[in-house]
């Protein structure tokens, strides 16, 4: 769903409605303490109408193949679909082909010249400095980092933290003074981590949560001394078969741990290390790789499994949550009877077993194995309710996992709970696909935490429960956008979307760890509420030592303000970071999802941020402000430009919007037209957009680059594996010259994604092309081709190969250099040419991150990478030849 802002706070992965158009917010009727929210209030209405106006209509083609139950809620899942078919289109992925793309990197010659991280340091979300109109400063989330997807703690102080795209960190104070410990594994995204009995650390690869920028992982991992060392690829458990899945949780019992992944559930012992892991269950093996039906576009949806509950009376008595969350005639709970799995169709009380109301589910059981409680989302739910996704929370009091089930908790009941989600059309679950997360205190079983989108907490068993940390501030009369008060009487709450959950003990004191789109937060286990049920005592893990930001995006220019350079940049669900000349902290100017940004090299206050659906607003001042529009409307200095295609979405997830390279006055942006604008930064409105092609209805743009006036734009369109079509058109600024490019059927250009141009800017009709996706080797789709790096010296009329020694890795962009270099951005790093060679180096010795950006610094000196879960890395270029 999209929505004005969050005021635009509604992240990536949910791309929920077929609208994104920003919808001017008046000023707040009073402000202050005990005023009225400009954000949280209006903006969740706005998103709830747009939810419910779409609920059981809206589809994309690829569900709509996939789903035998219904319709998708809206287009929840577009964005997850779109990040994914620029890899797989026109086919499906096999398994080992990031592995192998990493084998052929590491082997790469490397350039020399070192890597250094500028975002590693704390980055405030609630910094005062900017409360724009646009922003979501004052919410009460402090000081945020990347997604965390899973989270892992004892009782001797030390924390552990998955992230989504950036690894696993390790902390040995009780959290903070962060330290990467998994940057050698060819996979850094986190699904699942786990102690075991003995103390071992175990990660599970490849995030789980299906949403847009989820990354396959290389299978599972041991760390035998976790206090010490770090991962090591030589320590995966088992052979390569959890290669290329997901991994939603690992379990264990009775000498065996127990794996949910996107390929059914898999066992191996925990004594034995070696040989292959067993497949337990595959509802739909046809699907699996090497089956019959493995090339089949729904196959990876075929075989979800999300959690595993074990018995801890009789080990051998095992439950498996099993189902896709839109909904699957295989959908339900499994136990093993005289050794086949089958589905339980009775006997589990209050908990719904059937295909229709088992979508995402999470299992967590009591230290003392007197409970075990579970959070179920419903695909019928999703469908066609459009508060919330969720069927509920539950106990077994008997401690088994076979029940009786109770409920104790529902999306109405949570709401009521002073939950900040109390509007109709957005309440608490309705990212329950998404956001689970469940666990109980070890030293009290009635002592419970849940998370959906937000923090809730029960003493008793289920009975009375509290939003002890809200989805944001806004909504509370302790609120105040007022900078000397912070967030007025309110106390700090985590960022929203919770995903991981631990709890350990520092100083013989225990907290609870928690992990959400923001980063980690932690509280004492034994906190205190106020009178709402809000905690008072929620404190920001996420010091700067660990930098897990998920960049889709970099810009920079001078600071003229303070010397030196801004760098701004677009993060997934943490809005858009910038960092000044004379920054220790990072502000956040806009939020939201951060797509593409434009920064003037002149001077980097000048900046547009794109939210999703070509939704682009425009400041020339950083969006500096105290706040004071919410009573005088004409102190706003950010601006809503978007062009039309916005209104229709009829563009990409994250779109692409970029400047002429002879004329930052100049902008492009890519849906379904090319548009153009000429107003630079001074733009006002989204009306100064003039449209200059038309690729025509069902096609998008997918990449755009310009120079002197000239235009290359490259479209999908079917943009998956149904039918799956690409090209490009050339032409100009002014809407003269436009004209398709003849792409040889040969596979000269691969029938693949195409994500990025490089214009060489001595040369107009000298470009570079970026091709996403793997080669024909992996993908099993028609045309698919080889290569991913094309050349073309006469505007784009003829391409050729020059992937050379470059490995079979998804290239996500390019740039040219001052000197005639050419960069190229991957899934796994970053990669050059040097002038007047043919070869390919590997730039730096970056850990197994997507890098989606390239840009150079002003004098054109330095290198700077966006990437999408290290946060922004730079690099000298002089270093590198």
């Amino acid at each position: 769903m999209s929505l004005p802002t969050r005021r635009r706070r509604w992240f990536t992965v949910c791309a929920l409605t077929a609208s994104a158009a920003l919808v001017a917010i008046p000023p707040s009727a009073a402000s202050g303490r005990g005023g009225v929210s400009p954000f949280g209030v209006r903006t969740l209405g706005q998103l709830a109408k747009e939810r419910e106006q779409s609920v059981g209509k809206s589809m994309s083609p690829h569900l709509q193949a996939d789903d035998d139950d219904g319709n998708e809620a809206d287009e929840i899942a577009e964005g997850a679909d779109q990040y994914a078919e620029a890899r797989t289109s026109p086919g499906v992925v096999a398994p080992g082909a990031y592995g192998a793309a990493w084998r052929g990197l590491r082997n790469l010659p490397s350039t020399d010249g070192r890597w250094r991280n500028i975002t590693d340091l704390p980055y405030d979300s609630d910094d005062p400095r900017y409360r724009d109109i646009d922003s979501n400063s004052s919410g009460g989330s402090g000081d945020v980092t990347g997604r965390m997807a899973a989270l892992a703690a004892d009782d001797d102080g030390y924390v552990y933290a998955g992230s989504a795209g950036g690894g696993v960190w390790r902390s040995r104070s009780g959290g903070g003074h962060w330290q990467p410990i998994s940057d050698r594994l060819p996979a850094q995204s986190t699904g699942a981590l786990a102690l075991d009995g003995a103390g071992r650390l175990w990660l599970g690869t490849g995030e789980a949560t299906t949403n847009a920028d989820a990354y396959l992982g290389s299978g599972v991992y041991v760390l035998a001394h976790p206090h010490h060392g770090t991962f090591s690829a030589r320590r995966r458990v088992g052979g390569d078969e959890l290669e290329s899945t997901t991994i939603h949780e690992l379990r264990f019992g009775g000498g065996t741990v127990w794996a949910a992944t996107s390929e059914g559930v898999w066992s191996h012992s925990t004594k034995k290390l070696s040989g292959p892991w067993k497949l337990e269950f595959a509802p739909n093996p046809d699907y699996l790789p090497g089956g019959s039906k493995a090339g089949d576009p729904s196959a990876p949806y075929k075989n979800i499994a999300n959690d595993i509950a074990i018995d801890p009376k009789d080990p051998s008595k095992v439950v498996l949550a099993v189902g896709w969350r839109s909904g699957d005639d295989y959908n339900g709970f499994y136990s093993r009877t005289d050794g086949t799995w089958t589905r339980i169709t009775g006997g589990l009380g209050d908990l719904p077993g059937d295909a229709d109301n088992v979508g995402n589910v999470t299992f967590a059981r009591s230290a003392d194995g007197s409970r075990y409680y579970a959070i179920e989302q419903s695909p019928e739910q999703l469908a066609t309710n459009p508060d919330s996704g969720l069927e509920g929370i539950f106990v077994s009091k008997s401690g088994s996992p076979t029940g009786p089930w109770t409920k104790i908790a529902d999306y109405k009941g949570l709401a009521a709970d002073n939950s900040a989600l109390t509007t109709a059309g957005y309440m608490p679950g309705v990212q329950a696909w998404y956001n689970q997360f469940l666990t109980v205190d070890p030293g009290d079983p009635q002592h419970v935490y849940a998370g959906l989108e937000e923090v809730y907490e029960t003493k008793d068993g289920g009975t009375t429960w509290s939003t002890v940390g809200p989805y944001w501030n806004f909504p509370f009369s302790c609120w105040s956008i007022d900078p000397a008060e912070q967030t007025g009487d309110c106390h700090q709450t985590t960022h929203s979307d919770q995903h991981g959950v631990a709890i350990g003990r520092y100083h013989g004191k225990s907290y609870v760890y928690v992990g959400n789109d923001g980063g980690v937060y932690k509280r004492p286990v034994a906190g205190s509420q106020d009178a709402s049920g809000h905690a008072t005592d929620w404190t920001s893990l996420n010091d700067g030592t660990i930098d897990t930001l998920q960049y889709y995006s970099v810009g920079i220019g001078k600071d003229l303000d303070h010397g030196g350079l801004t760098v701004t940049g677009g993060l997934q669900d943490n809005g858009q970071s910038v960092l000044r000349g004379n920054d220790k902290v990072m502000g956040s100017n806009f939020g939201g999802d951060g797509g593409d940004t434009l920064t003037d090299p002149a001077n980097g206050c000048d900046i547009a941020q794109e939210y999703v659906y070509l939704a682009v607003q425009v400041t020339q001042n950083c969006a500096v402000n105290d706040g004071s529009w919410t009573t005088d409307a004409s102190k706003a200095t950010s601006y809503g430009v978007a062009p039309p295609d916005n209104a229709t979405s009829e563009a990409r997830f994250i779109a692409p919007l970029a400047t002429d390279l002879k004329n930052g006055s100049t902008w492009i942006a890519g849906g379904r037209h090319i548009w153009v604008q000429t107003h630079g930064y001074a733009i006002r409105s989204g009306s100064e957009w003039t449209s200059v092609h038309d690729f025509g209805a069902g096609r998008v743009a997918t990449a755009v680059a310009a120079s002197g006036g000239k235009i290359y734009a490259a479209w999908c369109g079917p943009c998956n594996n149904q039918g799956f079509a690409r090209g490009i058109a050339v032409g100009n600024a002014d809407g003269t010259g436009w004209h398709d490019i003849t792409l040889p059927v040969d596979g000269t250009v691969p029938n693949r994604y195409l994500s990025g141009f490089a214009v060489d800017p001595k040369n107009a009709d000298h470009v570079f092309l970026a091709v996403n996706g793997f080669s024909r080797h992996w993908t099993e789709g028609p045309g698919a081709g080889v290569g991913h790096v094309f050349e073309s010296t006469d505007g784009g009329t003829t391409w050729k190969d020059i992937s050379a020694n470059l490995p079979d890795v998804p290239t996500d962009s390019a740039l040219v250099t001052a000197d005639g270099g050419l960069a190229v951005a991957t899934d796994l790093g970053v990669v050059y040419r040097a002038p007047g060679r043919t070869s390919w180096q590997r730039v730096g010795d970056l850990p197994a991150v997507a890098v989606l950006q390239l840009k150079t610094s002003p004098d054109g000196g330095t290198l700077y990478a966006a990437t999408h879960g290290r946060g922004i890395y730079t690099i000298r270029l002089r270093d590198l030849d």
